[in-house]
């Protein structure tokens, strides 16, 4: 059994062609929240904190 009709699948598959960056930012950030989430020691969430301190001054906020 499908989760999607085959219709469904083949807009999917449409979408994710036309949008391959927004699709890769998607990926990106899901792999990083599950990489803090699950997996990230106590000296990779310093790093972290320090990554977004300096992205934030970039971005100027």
């Amino acid at each position: 059994m499908t989760k999607y009709t085959e219709a469904r699948a083949k807009a999917n598959k449409k979408w994710n062609k036309n949008n391959k960056e927004r699709v890769q930012y998607i990926n990106k950030r899901s792999a990083a929240k599950s990489f803090i989430l699950n997996l990230a020691t106590e000296e990779d969430l310093t790093n972290i904190e320090e990554y977004i301190v300096e992205r934030k001054k970039k971005l100027g906020l």
